[in-house]
């Protein structure tokens, strides 16, 4: 299964996913009223703790952008993130195929600890086009539960982590995401790849003010 990241309206995502909320929206026309009545009740519920209450384009010629960490990219960018954040622990050389029980994964994730990359580690799955810092267990449009960040802090966080690490320009970047690395490719090769999809996405979410999705 694939694992892209989708940035744009959620009326256009939700309207096009198989059967994601087939059951929700029980006609196309339900859709957009619904999502944006979930918008509304989301940003009464965070209130004051939101610089200004959530908006974003939702009309159906909202721009659109779709990129492609992969699962691969996505692990092994929330594990350079984490063995950066705790550089005594040791780093594996290669993704391990049960990267979510990684040492410094769960320290990262520790309850107290406050994680210089939380909105990229603290499993988010979708991120609004909002400043603030904080993550916060919520549902989705359809009810489902989904950890909610924000573009913003994440777009920031990320090039904190490349600072602290690569400290790679746009070019150096804009290559790295050019193509898959091959099978049994070191971290940091994978890990890079998922940054330049992750990166461009969350600019993406930034300059053009919309939510962005983890699709899979």
């Amino acid at each position: 299964m694939a694992l892209d990241v989708y940035v744009g309206s959620l009326t256009r995502y939700y309207g096009g996913a198989d059967n994601q909320i087939a059951a929700f929206a029980k006609r196309p026309e339900h859709l957009h009223p619904a999502v944006l009545a979930w918008r509304t009740a989301l940003s009464e519920r965070l209130g004051e703790n939101i610089p200004a209450p959530l908006d974003w384009d939702e009309t159906p010629g909202a721009a659109h952008f779709a990129g492609r960490p992969g699962w691969d990219g996505w692990a092994a960018l929330v594990l350079w993130a984490v063995h950066a954040e705790h550089p005594l622990v040791g780093r594996p050389d290669t993704l391990p195929d049960e990267w979510e029980n990684d040492p410094a994964l769960a320290r990262s994730n520790a309850e107290g600890f406050r994680s210089r990359y939380s909105h990229l580690v603290r499993h988010v799955e979708l991120w609004l086009p909002s400043p603030f810092p904080f993550t916060f267990d919520g549902e989705d449009v359809g009810g489902r539960r989904a950890v909610i960040g924000s573009a913003p802090t994440l777009l920031r966080q990320l090039a904190d982590l490349n600072g602290a690490t690569w400290k790679a320009d746009d070019g150096v970047v804009a290559v790295w995401g050019r193509k898959p690395p091959p099978d049994k490719a070191p971290l940091e090769l994978r890990a890079r790849y998922g940054f330049a999809a992750m990166v461009q996405a969350a600019q993406k979410a930034v300059d053009h003010r919309l939510p962005m999705k983890l699709d899979y």
